[in-house]
């Protein structure tokens, strides 16, 4: 019985404690349900979100590991960019906003420049 222990032990003491940490990758897409694809981390690499946002149109999201990731944050006069960073697995769910949100941004836009002409012809 403790020679079956000690082996036990043993086995479970050379199991992976699975370390490596997970994160979401994608690369150029539009929606953040297309970026739910896990990959494992090489060492020291972190988890990292790009998004592009296209002022009223969309967003262009990269996800993956990087080692020297930075977060940063440029504007830009049609847009900006925001990269995060983070650390604990599959930390980079969500992407700095959303497609639904460049949706309704469009359309307002849309809407303030088309209301002078269609309130004209009422």
């Amino acid at each position: 019985m403790k020679a079956f222990l000690v082996i036990l032990l043993g086995a479970v003491l050379c199991l992976d404690s699975g370390s490596s940490l997970q994160c979401y990758s994608c690369s150029s897409q539009l929606s953040n349900s297309n970026c739910k694809k896990e990959v494992e981390c090489k060492n020291l690499e972190k988890c990292k979100t790009d998004v592009i946002r296209v002022v009223g149109l969309f967003n262009i999201i990269s996800k993956g590991c990087d080692a020297s990731c930075e977060a940063s944050y440029q504007d830009f006069s049609v847009g900006n960019r925001n990269i995060s960073c983070c650390s604990s697995n599959l930390c980079n769910v969500n992407a700095a906003g959303s497609v639904r949100y460049s949706y309704g941004m469009a359309a307002g836009i849309a809407a303030s420049v088309l209301w002078p002409f269609l309130n004209n012809k009422l």
